[in-house]
Order: C-alpha cells, then sequence, then structure tokens
C-alpha cells in the first residue's frame, strides 16, 4: 500500500482542493497521513468534512506551531505510515486522477522518485478555490488558453505521459528540481536514513537534504516528469531567512561525500 504524507499548515481552502483530488484517485489503494505544522481549528473542519465523506484511510498528526518544523512532523508521518511506500505531497497541491497510479508505476527497488509540478498563477489559483469542490475535467477544459495567457507556466506534461525507463536516472546528486511537494520513496529508505534532519528548520532545503542522504545511502534518483505534474497553488513566498543556513549545511554533507 501507499501512503501520501500530506504537510499543512494553515491554507484549509487549498487542503479541501487537494483532498477532493486524492477522492478521484484511479488507484484506490493509498492511506493519506496529514502532517500539519500546527494549523487552527478551519484545517481540522475541512479534514473532519472530508473523512465523513470518504472512506480512504485519513491519519491527522498535529503538532504545536512553533514557526516552520516540517521536518519534525514529517517524520511523525514516516513512522505512522502503514504503507511500505511513500508518497510525500504539499497541502497547496492539486493531484491528477492517476497521481497515485503514476507513483506506483514508477515505483521500484533501490530507487527513490523526485516529482514535478505545473505552477498556477494568483489568478487561476483564485478562481479554483472559489469552485464548490474540485472538477478535474472542468480544469482542463481551459488548458491551452490558460498556457497562452499565463495561467499555467506547463501544458504538455499535462497532456503527454512517458512511462518508466533509465532515462529518468540521474547518475549523481543534482540539486535542481527537487520539490519535497511531490516526491516518493521507499518507507524502509526513509528510516534507515532517519527520516528528515530535524535540526533544519525555517523553509528550504529540507527536500534536498533528504534526496542527498538517501542518494549517499546508494539509492537511486529518478525523475517524475511527465508523469507526476501536481498543480501547485499560487501562494506568497515563505519566510526564506533559514533557507541560506539550510543551504550551506546541505553543501557542507556533498563536500564531505567528495573528499
Amino acid at each position: 500500500m501507499i501512503s501520501i504524507l500530506l504537510a499543512t499548515y494553515n491554507w484549509p481552502q487549498a487542503l479541501k482542493l487537494c483532498l477532493e483530488s486524492l477522492a478521484t484517485q484511479t488507484d484506490h489503494n493509498f492511506e493519506i497521513i496529514i502532517a500539519d505544522d500546527g494549523s487552527t481549528e478551519s484545517t481540522k473542519q475541512v479534514i473532519e468534512q472530508f473523512r465523513s465523506s470518504t472512506s480512504i484511510t485519513i491519519n491527522h498528526l498535529w503538532q504545536e506551531d512553533q514557526g516552520f518544523r516540517k521536518t519534525i512532523i514529517l517524520n511523525h508521518a514516516i513512522k505512522a505510515a502503514h504503507g511500505n511506500y511513500l508518497v510525500f505531497l504539499d497541502g497547496d497541491c492539486i493531484v491528477q486522477p492517476d497521481f497515485v497510479a503514476r507513483h506506483r508505476a514508477l515505483a521500484q527497488k533501490g530507487y527513490l522518485v523526485t516529482g514535478s509540478r505545473v505552477l498556477l498563477n494568483e489568478k487561476l489559483t483564485q478562481e479554483l478555490i472559489s469552485w464548490s469542490h474540485w472538477d478535474f475535467q472542468r480544469f482542463c477544459s481551459g488548458l491551452l488558453g490558460e498556457r497562452l495567457s499565463g495561467g499555467i507556466n506547463k501544458y504538455w506534461p499535462l497532456k503527454i505521459k512517458l512511462g518508466n525507463g533509465s532515462w529518468r536516472d540521474y547518475k549523481q546528486f543534482v540539486w535542481r528540481r527537487i520539490k519535497g511537494c511531490n516526491m516518493a520513496c521507499w518507507k524502509a529508505d526513509a528510516e534507515s536514513i532517519n527520516g528528515f534532519d530535524e535540526t533544519m528548520t525555517g523553509w528550504g532545503h529540507e527536500d534536498a537534504d533528504f534526496v542527498f542522504r538517501l542518494q549517499r545511502h546508494h539509492i537511486i534518483r529518478k525523475s517524475g516528469s511527465w508523469a507526476t505534474e501536481v498543480l501547485h497553488l499560487f501562494h506568497k513566498i515563505h519566510d526564506q531567512s533559514n533557507a541560506a543556513e539550510n543551504a550551506r549545511r546541505v553543501r557542507e554533507k556533498i563536500l564531505a561525500k567528495a573528499m
């Protein structure tokens, strides 16, 4: 079984769309573990309402809001997962109906997958949030127009899906295209490196650190592009005051391995 580890913080309108999109999956063999970094009651209400309308198993993990501590709550989610394969997703992302199926098709022993995203602009984001419920077919009906007007930054990866193959494999660690909002690995592999580095607090690069340490542990990175694209809702940039320090720490680990 697959466990979707869904990170969220105080954006219940986006989380509602994300959960509704997970309810439309063609592959139903998954659970959702919500890794909540201190959201208020309105997020809990969205989760409870969704839980009452679905047969999907949902586990809501919550920790007190003490700043950006995503690494800590994700490690709790890893431990709580019943699935042997973990797909990491953020609550500001909407998934396509074949999202779980595509990740399952790419899952391979000894590999991790770094997925891809399509960026939505502010106008389109606000329009989707105003919908009473998520409707993928309705979204797709205006897709080309949204690409031409700048509503989305990619079109063809939503239309063309490619299968597995060695062309997806990275030969070495590269920082590019690591997105914590869409990646996957085996639970045993995540546990073997003790999950995320909990000393990395504040926004930025905890996902790159996680991927680097998995690759250092002889796990091969595979691209999930042209298969797993999520729709990333527009939001203002988070506080990045810790990003430079987190990046420095990742670079130190990379340098230490090279020596």
